[in-house]
């Protein structure tokens, strides 16, 4: 086979699944539609109120991690500042061994 001849089966073999994809698609689609146990209008609703759940959901998450990264930064910043000053206390001390030496 040719290069021409492989390069057009390779886009007739592309367009056949694409057209395959496209129409299991709608026969799915129109499967579930007739299977469908509720409306369309009750589904929505399902949706919208399933959506404000995870909104919310999702809010509660977020604020409790700016809360756990907030009360992590105020601990790292308080460990900073008491080895800063014991750093400094230490240096004081090394100082004056050294001034009286």
């Amino acid at each position: 086979m040719n290069y021409k001849n492989q390069k057009q089966d390779a886009a007739n073999q592309t367009l056949s699944f694409t057209a395959g994809l496209l129409i299991g698609g709608l026969l799915g689609a129109g499967a579930m539609l007739i299977l469908a146990p509720q409306s369309g209008e009750e589904t929505r609703v399902q949706i919208q109120k399933e959506s404000s759940k995870l909104r919310d959901q999702t809010a509660e998450v977020v604020e409790d991690v700016v809360a756990q990264t907030g009360d992590k930064a105020r601990q790292v910043s308080a460990d900073i500042s008491k080895q800063a000053k014991e750093l400094e206390h230490r240096g004081q001390d090394l100082l004056h061994e050294q001034m009286k030496k």
